[in-house]
């Protein structure tokens, strides 16, 4: 979720780490390496324990997600909600898209202040084995008919993630990847734009705000 403060990611990343050591009998080396491994293997680092070691993945949403201490990590920003409140509702759909459960994806917009601005939501759904998730084929079709896009020639993506920008893109999804301030510039960029702020996105779709010149 491209929409997370740098902060809380390092909690979520601590939090789920800990699962693997606690679950898994691993060392926290061991731990850290198996949860890296599992998110660029499968996108989802809860993936690769229900295939390899049968996690059931509400009880992990429970442990990890769901209790993070997030209130006071995560709080109402204002610069954002003006950037989401600026896009052309006749033109854009505002929709989310995340491979959280729908208990952390609905916790973290709300904490954000942003939760009224989106008409929908997709998300990856523990309660259903297999699940699916981004960059899989299936979570980009479940996501295009949710929001009722007409085509892939209509589907606008913004995320932080490599993976999942490489597979929207080749998809035919127009795709921004949102690069973390402290991830290295990739040898070969995962979309066609690349941007280190959400507010970049004035200047590439100008034709969607109704005040491109902030930018």
């Amino acid at each position: 979720m491209a929409l997370y403060e740098i902060a809380s990611k390092l909690v979520s990343d601590g939090r789920k780490d800990q699962y693997f050591a606690k679950h898994l009998a691993l060392s926290a080396e061991d731990a850290n390496m198996l949860h890296m491994k599992y998110y660029k293997d499968y996108g989802l680092a809860i993936s690769g324990l229900v295939t390899h070691h049968k996690v059931n993945p509400l009880e992990y949403n429970r442990e990890v997600d769901d209790a993070l201490p997030l209130d006071g990590l995560i709080t109402p920003n204002p610069e954002l909600r003006r950037l989401l409140e600026d896009i052309d509702k006749s033109k854009v759909k505002m929709w989310l898209f995340t491979n959280a459960h729908i208990t952390h994806a609905q916790r973290v917009v709300k904490l954000l202040g942003i939760e009224d601005l989106f008409e929908g939501i997709t998300f990856c759904d523990y309660r259903l084995l297999p699940f699916v998730c981004k960059p899989h084929r299936e979570m980009f079709e479940k996501a295009e008919a949710e929001a009722g896009a007409r085509s892939v020639e209509d589907c606008y993506f913004v995320d932080d993630s490599y993976l999942n920008c490489r597979h929207a893109q080749a998809r035919g999804w127009t795709t921004a990847h949102l690069l973390e301030p402290d991830l290295p510039e990739p040898e070969e960029r995962a979309a066609k734009y690349q941007i280190q702020d959400l507010n970049s996105l004035r200047a590439i779709f100008p034709q969607f705000f109704t005040n491109p010149s902030l930018a």
